[in-house]
């Protein structure tokens, strides 16, 4: 079944990016290859499996929520191979790779004002929820638990068994902070030692879709624990639009932007630690959800990082 191929991502070692006069290694989670392509799959599964559970999801409802596109294409694939409809809320200037899937997939589409962002977005999920809740089913993505513990029952248990308990660091940006959270906990349930970092884009400005910026005295969902964050590394677009290039172009792993980031912070990171520290990042999503993107375009004028 579809849903079972869900997850069990390679943990993959960059061979030709990293500090060549020493620090840690760099080992990368491959999100990318779940079947929707994002790391989102493992979540929307967990949430919509509740919904399932406790009956808040049914054939006479449609599943409802706001995204940025990652989380509303893995609900759309699930919906598509459950039988559920889904409608989706995301602002009007996502990107038209993302639409086109979630047009693919047979959701519906609800566009929302782009100056209000994906807070827009969201109270718009709420406003249709909260007018016909026997219409709709609303996982609310940044206020469901099961988001976390997706992470904590599979990404942070494979990351563990897969480095055979030798990570050292985990460092990832925050969207819902599902990831975060759920890895750097059950990293840390095993092995207090674990250091668990933020990446952090360097303005509220930035050009990182799905990654939000974050100060201290905001969180990005109401399951956030900043008390599990070791540290933040800070990153600007460009440094993660220059790894995002690297990757593709010396490692051969076609990302999106947000994984570039999380390569960039992680690779200030093994500058700064022995070379028996073992560094582990994620690869949110594919570079095919971001071809529009000039990027692709630049010049090969060799070596990047």
């Amino acid at each position: 079944m579809l849903l079972d191929s869900i997850g069990t991502t390679p943990l993959i070692k960059l061979r030709h990016i990293g500090h060549e006069d020493g620090g840690a290694r760099i080992l990368v989670k491959a999100e990318f290859l779940n079947p929707s392509g994002s790391l989102k799959d493992r979540p929307a599964r967990a949430m919509i499996r509740e919904g399932i559970r406790s009956g808040a999801l049914n054939f006479d409802k449609t599943l409802l929520d706001a995204t940025s596109g990652n989380m509303g294409i893995a609900y759309a694939m699930i919906c598509a191979a459950l039988g559920y409809k889904a409608a989706l809320c995301l602002p009007r200037n996502a990107n038209q790779e993302r639409k086109r899937i979630l047009s693919a997939l047979g959701a519906e589409i609800i566009e929302t004002d782009p100056i209000l962002g994906h807070q827009g977005a969201m109270e718009m999920a709420q406003s249709i929820f909260s007018k016909n809740p026997r219409q709709f089913f609303h996982p609310d993505q940044y206020n469901n638990e099961e988001n976390w513990r997706a992470h904590y029952n599979t990404t942070g248990v494979e990351i563990w068994e897969q480095t055979r308990g030798r990570v050292t660091h985990f460092i990832a940006g925050l969207g819902t902070a599902g990831t975060f959270v759920g890895v750097a906990r059950r990293l840390k349930a095993f092995n207090p030692e674990v250091q668990t970092l933020v990446m952090q884009p360097n303005s509220p400005l930035h050009g990182l879709e799905g990654i939000r910026y974050v100060p201290g005295s905001i969180s990005p969902s109401s399951f956030y624990d900043d008390g599990l964050s070791d540290g933040r590394m800070v990153v600007s677009t460009e440094e993660a639009r220059k790894m995002t290039l690297a990757l593709a172009r010396r490692e051969g792993l076609f990302v999106g932007l947000s994984s570039g980031a999380n390569v960039a912070a992680a690779l200030k990171l093994a500058w700064e630690l022995p070379p028996d520290a073992c560094v582990v990042t994620i690869l949110c999503d594919t570079g095919f959800r971001y071809l529009s993107d000039k990027l692709w375009d630049s010049p090969n004028k060799g070596k990047v990082y």
